[in-house]
């Protein structure tokens, strides 16, 4: 399973490669949180083990939140390597930055507070559970 910080860094590498103008804090947090249920979804486990939380922005994980490079978008490391992530995940992960990674980071934030995992937990803060997320995210497949 990868870290939580092995999907942060596969999203930076993949707007690096792309020519990308950066990744913001906001809008990496929201990535994270796509890619968390759509491998939820679709392999009935979860993609990294952190909690996503209700925070008042949207869904956040808290640890990516605090960590470098993300906290002021720095570069991506040198020692990062996708060895890390297994072929499913990368695909995942590529496929969530495809689709989503073309919305700016409020885009993104005003597109999670319409959705039930963050709506049923924005007033409490608390964690969105992982269960909550595989039953929304299911619905998100192939147009059900």
């Amino acid at each position: 399973m990868a870290s939580v910080y092995d999907i942060g860094k596969s999203f930076l590498l993949l707007d690096d490669k792309n020519d990308g103008e950066g990744i913001t804090n906001l809008k990496l947090q929201k990535l994270v949180y796509y890619a968390q249920g759509f491998h939820l979804a679709l392999f009935d486990k979860p993609l990294f083990d952190d909690e996503i939380k209700a925070w008042k922005q949207g869904p956040v994980v808290h640890d990516l939140y605090q960590a470098e490079p993300v906290k002021d978008c720095l570069p991506l490391p040198d020692d990062f390597s996708l060895e890390q992530l297994s072929k499913d995940e990368f695909e995942l992960v590529e496929e969530v930055y495809r689709v989503f990674g073309q919305y700016a980071a409020w885009k993104l934030r005003e597109m999670t507070h319409e959705e039930p995992p963050w709506k049923n937990h924005e007033f409490d803060m608390g964690v969105i559970p992982k269960s909550e997320l595989k039953e929304y995210f299911k619905t998100r497949l192939d147009g059900r």
